[in-house]
């Protein structure tokens, strides 16, 4: 059984009816990927996006890469206290509100932590 080529028009107007789309993305000159704890340069690269049902999907290739290593930084993750454990910690301990949160943030958010530490430094 053979099968029937589809030429690149009618692959195109077959994905039209499908309300698919794709085309180059021109004169990008580098796409870099962010993760945690590095970054990826892909310089030169050729970018192609393909668009369906809203999502755009795009494929990266070529071009050199380069990989290095981030510092992860303590400071920029700023640690979000819901008010309701600021609240708790300050009826617990009689504290005001500053305080509670000051302990809940030396203490990464640990409930049990932030009372004693409050409890014990007077």
């Amino acid at each position: 059984m053979r099968r029937k080529r589809v030429s690149p028009r009618e692959a195109k107007r077959m994905m039209q009816r499908m309300g698919m789309s794709m085309g180059e993305m021109p004169d990008v000159q580098e796409v870099i990927l962010r993760t945690d704890t590095k970054e990826i340069t892909v310089e030169s690269p050729a970018v192609t996006v393909l668009e369906m049902q809203g999502q755009k999907v795009f494929q990266v290739t070529g071009g050199a890469i380069t990989e290095k290593e981030i510092e992860v930084k303590k400071t920029e993750k700023k640690l979000a206290i819901p008010e309701e454990d600021v609240r708790l910690v300050a009826d617990q301990t009689g504290k005001n509100m500053e305080e509670a949160r000051r302990a809940l943030e030396e203490t990464e958010g640990d409930l049990a932590r932030a009372i004693l530490l409050l409890q014990t430094t007077g």
